[in-house]
């Protein structure tokens, strides 16, 4: 087997997430990979990898690498565009990674954008659906959530406002969140469980929010990591799996194997265990997603992991904080960037640079994303490296 060279993240950029941002596609993206660049303090990169969903549908746009490549100034680079539906953030920084531990390359930038501002964003979802079988049926991105959500509560006999904490935490940590979309908005369990009824169960504050935005990081062998930035982030562990694709395919709905092996994958090679974790950024664009999460990587038994919410285990001073600025919920969901904004706050706070959401001692971070109905997982695992 091949060796792979060890990788770090020594510049990152993020923009902040607008329920309507000012600028075009191309020039979001330039911005966040400039950001990242000067953050490492260089001034070119050998590849760009972008990351977008929604661009062929709502800005009529295909060929985002080069297209964003030349918007940077990046000339004669290696530029492609990544996807994997609303896990394509997460693609692009895993082909990052893997083209510099490779060796093809050693300074990569991943980029991901989404301007969700325009044009019919829920049609655009829904194509991550089976187009032959979910979309005839007329199923949506909301409705296979909903699904899902419907089927806990049932399976394990709980009350309506069960995960309903999942936002409060949300909220509560993007309110000291400079970049998150909902930054002046604090939000009770009351106000949960009173927000308007999406697709029942989900109501308004179960999902994520549609939004504009761009965020990026460059990546560099950890050799030579620490001539780029003093305080580089190491990758310590990458991983994808997929699940069947369709939800009615699988065994058990409620258990999101894809999620479950990409975490044991990734700690595998990151050589720690769950008790090693002080934060993780998961999926939490919709509440039940966040709470099976939990339970997939072990943080909860089967029908638990509501009770991490409820009784405070997620918050910044808990056992596991999760969305410690604020996650897809309250900093938003611009979904191609998503995972870019994950794997810039995970540096952040173990930098030490979280500000007011700082968790203390962090030293070890793990995101997921999630592609569809959790057809496709990806996890990462952060580390410090110095």
């Amino acid at each position: 087997m091949t060796l792979l060279r060890s990788v770090s993240i020594v510049g990152i950029g993020i923009l902040p997430v607008r329920k309507t941002a000012d600028t075009d596609l191309r020039q979001m993206a330039a911005s966040a990979v400039q950001a990242a660049m000067d953050n490492a303090g260089i001034q070119q990169v050998d590849a760009l990898y972008a990351s977008n969903m929604l661009s062929d549908e709502l800005q009529g746009q295909k060929h985002l690498g080069a297209l964003i490549a030349d918007e940077a100034g990046l000339r004669s680079i290696e530029a492609l565009h990544i996807r994997a539906a609303t896990a394509s953030g997460a693609a692009a920084l895993r082909v990052a990674y893997l083209a510099v531990a490779s060796g093809a390359v050693d300074r990569a930038v991943a980029v991901g954008v989404e301007k969700m501002s325009q044009g019919p964003v829920t049609q655009a979802l829904s194509k991550a659906l089976d187009a032959e079988v979910d979309l005839a049926q007329g199923a949506t991105m909301i409705s296979r959530n909903a699904e899902i959500m419907q089927r806990y509560l049932d399976h394990y006999q709980l009350p309506e406002d069960a995960l309903a904490d999942f936002a409060v935490n949300a909220h509560d940590n993007a309110q000291t969140t400079d970049h998150a979309i909902f930054r002046a908005r604090s939000v009770s369990r009351e106000d949960v469980m009173t927000s308007r009824m999406v697709h029942a169960p989900i109501r308004l504050y179960d999902c994520s929010p549609i939004c504009d935005g761009a965020a990026a990081v460059v990546l560099v062998p950890t050799a030579s990591a620490t001539k780029q930035h003093d305080m580089p982030i190491q990758i310590l562990g990458s991983s994808v799996v997929t699940d069947r694709f369709r939800l009615q395919d699988r065994q058990d709905p409620l258990q999101l194997q894809a999620a479950d092996l990409s975490v044991k994958q990734a700690m595998r090679q990151a050589q720690v265990t769950l008790t090693d974790i002080d934060l993780f950024e998961l999926h939490d664009a919709f509440s039940i997603i966040a709470c099976l999460s939990l339970e997939a990587a072990g943080f909860a038994p089967p029908g638990e992991g509501w009770r991490l919410a409820r009784e405070g285990a997620i918050r910044r001073s808990g056992r596991i904080p999760i969305a410690t600025m604020g996650g897809l919920k309250a900093r938003g969901h611009p979904i191609g960037a998503t995972a870019l904004y994950q794997a810039a706050e995970i540096a952040l706070q173990l930098r030490a640079q979280a500000g007011g959401n700082q968790i203390d001692g962090a030293r070890v971070g793990m995101m997921q994303s999630v592609g569809g109905v959790a057809s496709t997982v990806i996890t990462h695992i952060l580390g410090i490296s110095w």
